[in-house]
């Protein structure tokens, strides 16, 4: 009865390490499907993410309010995306070299402004963050009560957001102009359809998601930023958007199953399973490789995601 009981408790314990830790790939994952889906790949989320968090915490800081650390997290994170986008859509600079500058810019300016504001080179003092809210009468449910509990509002949000953006995506006009974009934009823009438009409002909002993902890590799960606290979370929700064949449900299941690797291997060196500590450290990225290496060659992604568009012109 004693062992079910641990058993049910560390089951429990798991599922809700599980939500906590899939919260930014989740964020991440719906940002970039949408940006994708869109025509435009955002290589950046990894910097966007880490330049979330570290707003986060400042303004906080400052403020003594995590709700405006949330905010500056979301309008710095929007704010990087239309960097992106200006580069990639309106320049027509390659997308990869695009992403992979705010990525550099992601390492640079906390790293740089941690010295400036707080002369600490690696972690910022200690601010406010969000804390767990319980849902009515889910709370009360037994035994699995605790995962509408033990949250704060950026899980659920996480959760509500994934069903809102499939539908969006999949069943209304403006999903259905997103995708013809992503997929010919010469069509789309015959049609009527404002390619440049559109690219720059999913572009835009890959940021805003990539700033609340990284928001979700400083003030959410934590209460301070540390260097490059994110440690590639932003590549592992790439992954998880192409194992959800670029749906937001589908990066939403992919993001749960990374989630769950993550979580696990801390709750396995929490009881003392005797395995080496970096093999279990190293498991959500073996995962997430095992992914890319089995799926990037069957899924199938939006036929135009990579190429600028030139008005007119023949994709």
């Amino acid at each position: 009865m004693v062992c079910s009981d641990l058993a049910t408790i560390f089951i429990i314990r798991l599922m809700e390490a599980t939500l906590r830790i899939a919260t930014p790939l989740i964020f991440a994952a719906i940002g970039t499907t949408f940006s994708e889906r869109s025509g435009v790949m955002n290589i950046g989320v990894e910097g966007m993410m880490l330049l979330g968090a570290f707003s986060a915490v400042a303004i906080s800081y400052y403020t003594n309010d995590a709700w405006l650390g949330l905010l500056a997290a979301i309008f710095v994170g929007a704010f990087f995306g239309l960097l992106l986008a200006w580069s990639s859509i309106s320049l027509k600079f390659n997308q990869i070299v695009a992403g992979v500058a705010i990525n550099l810019l992601g390492v640079g300016i906390p790293n740089y402004l941690l010295i400036a504001l707080w002369n600490k080179p690696g972690f910022s003092p200690l601010v406010d963050s969000l804390s767990p809210i319980e849902i009515p009468l889910l709370s009360n449910l037994p035994i699995i009560g605790s995962l509408f509990s033990s949250q704060n509002i950026l899980t659920y949000l996480a959760l509500l957001l994934s069903i809102i953006a499939q539908i969006i995506l999949f069943k209304t006009p403006l999903g259905l102009r997103i995708r013809s974009v992503g997929e010919h934009p010469l069509a789309a823009d015959t049609a009527g359809i404002n390619v440049y438009a559109l690219r720059y409002s999913c572009v835009i909002f890959s940021g805003l998601m990539a700033g609340l993902a990284g928001a979700s890590l400083s003030i959410g799960q934590l209460s301070f930023f540390s260097k490059q606290m994110t440690q590639g979370r932003g590549f592992i929700a790439l992954g998880a958007m192409i194992f959800g064949k670029w749906t937001p449900l589908g990066s939403l299941g992919a993001s749960l199953l990374f989630g769950f690797a993550d979580a696990l291997q801390f709750s396995l060196q929490a009881i003392g399973v005797p395995i080496p500590s970096n093999l279990l450290m190293a498991t959500p990225y073996v995962l997430t490789l095992i992914v890319l290496a089995g799926f990037v060659g069957v899924a199938k992604a939006p036929a135009a995601v990579g190429r600028p568009y030139l008005k007119g012109e023949s994709q």
